[in-house]
């Protein structure tokens, strides 16, 4: 397997690169050719590699990539889980290096979806190539393909798809690379990820925009308004003020609490490593702590008024926000989002109408230790990276993992190879070459571990 591996890694980062090329943007329509184009150069390759059954499947949206290999019905079934579409790359000029001309510096893979997820998808179509031809056994379980091309908008057609198709995908777990590790050097298997309940608002004043000398003073500004309502999302300990919404948090006892603690993390290169002089968040709680097991309230973005060069002096007639909520078990999205409708409805001030528009949610999710399939994971990192991995929880969302339990009743492994400092979602995304390559090597072992357990 590691001669094989080593034969070929230029030529598969090279087909890397040319997927990473295909700039498969679904949050903006202009790019949509661009992901119809990603998803054929993902069936061709998933063709080449030995994958059966391969097809495109259409949905009221961006296709889903199918494909599969059964060796007998009675093998245990693997169904593997990505996303071949990307962030917006926005704002272009903070790349050092255009986002979708990818280059390797520093023994790194620098292009928008480098690590979110097409290198990651990447590695189980070249996973399943080496398995084909490295002359170790072939392929010891069924292996089942679906990769969508709307998780950055919200999944909105999988669920239906997955509904619709349950006997096709049909299977005994899941397993998906959109997550990371803790360190090169330290491996880890996330099990739980944050819920998700992400809003736009619109806070309304005037009928137009007026002339700030004119009638500044006597009219409620709504971006003044909007900021007052924001700054009181959260009291001085960091904590959220929306009432009800700690009401079904899941508190972890001291001892989970200090099991985490001996996570390798340090306070001093978290802080460095985004350029802060010091950490903020919930008092009484770490920074890892906070960006895992506890809930959190974001403003993504604000506008309203004149931005332009120079000088406007107006009185915005609007001013809008898009804000994020990240959940934990046991809070759901829709009663978060009914929470925050409510309260946020409630603060506005004299002078101006607010109007909330719910985008997408998730739900929280923590997935077993104790199966058969997270056994065959943690073996499978440990024979590649010389350690046994850590379990550890994700601030991040995947919605799906919790849709598939629930439509599929299957648990999920998150067996990613990404690292915090990847900077996904933001200018200068990247992925380690010893990650790419890291991956394929370690999930042909996860199969042959979990094909193997009894």
């Amino acid at each position: 397997m590691a001669n094989y591996l080593a034969d070929n890694q230029t030529r598969f980062l090279d087909e890397l690169m040319d997927w990473l090329r295909i700039p498969s943007v679904s949050a903006d329509p202009k790019f949509h050719a661009d992901v119809l184009k990603a998803a054929d150069f993902l069936k061709t390759r998933l063709e080449e590699a030995g994958v059966q059954n391969v097809e495109i499947c259409p949905t009221a949206g961006n296709p889903i990539v199918y494909g599969d290999y059964i060796v007998s019905p009675e093998a245990k079934t693997v169904l593997v889980y990505g996303h071949y579409d990307v962030q917006p790359a926005d704002p272009y000029e903070l790349w050092n290096s255009p986002p979708f001309e990818p280059v390797i510096k520093d023994e790194k893979i620098y292009a928008r979806g480098a690590c979110d997820d097409k290198g990651q998808v990447y590695m189980h179509v070249k996973a399943f190539e080496m398995m084909m031809r490295d002359g170790q056994g072939g392929v010891p379980c069924n292996i089942k393909f679906m990769f969508e091309g709307e998780e950055e908008i919200g999944s909105n057609n999988l669920e239906i798809f997955v509904r619709a198709n349950k006997e096709k995908l049909k299977a005994d777990v899941i397993l998906v690379s959109d997550t990371g590790i803790l360190a090169n050097d330290v491996p880890s298997i996330e099990v739980g990820l944050r819920g998700l309940s992400y809003h736009e608002v619109t806070v309304t004043g005037p009928n137009r925009d007026l002339h700030s000398g004119l009638y500044g003073g006597a009219v409620q500004n709504p971006i003044n308004a909007l900021c007052e309502m924001i700054a009181s999302l959260h009291d001085a300990n960091g904590h959220i003020t929306i009432p009800g919404f700690y009401d079904n948090v899941d508190e972890l006892s001291a001892d989970e609490r200090a099991e985490m603690a001996k996570a390798p993390f340090s306070e001093d290169e978290f802080q460095k490593s985004i350029g802060l002089p010091d950490s903020y968040g919930e008092k009484g709680y770490s920074s890892m702590e906070r960006t895992s097991i506890r809930p959190t309230l974001d403003v993504n973005g604000i506008w309203g008024g004149y931005t332009g060069e120079g000088a406007k002096t107006v009185i915005a007639s609007q001013a809008h926000a898009k804000i994020s909520m990240r959940l934990v078990p046991h809070q759901t999205s829709a009663e978060i989002t009914a929470l925050f409708q409510q309260h946020f409805a409630s603060i506005a001030p004299a002078g101006v109408t607010v109007e909330v528009r719910p985008h997408h949610g998730g739900e929280p999710v923590v997935t077993p230790t104790d199966s058969v399939a997270y056994k065959a994971a943690a073996d499978a990192m440990e024979t590649t990276f010389g350690k046994r991995p850590v379990p550890t929880r994700g601030g991040g969302s995947i919605p799906i993992v919790a849709m598939f339990k629930s439509e599929l009743g299957l648990d999920t492994v998150l067996l990613g190879f990404g690292l915090d400092s990847d900077a996904i979602h933001s200018p200068n995304e990247h992925f380690g070459v010893f990650n790419f390559l890291k991956g394929i090597e370690t999930i042909p072992h996860f199969y042959r571990n979990y094909a193997a357990a009894e």
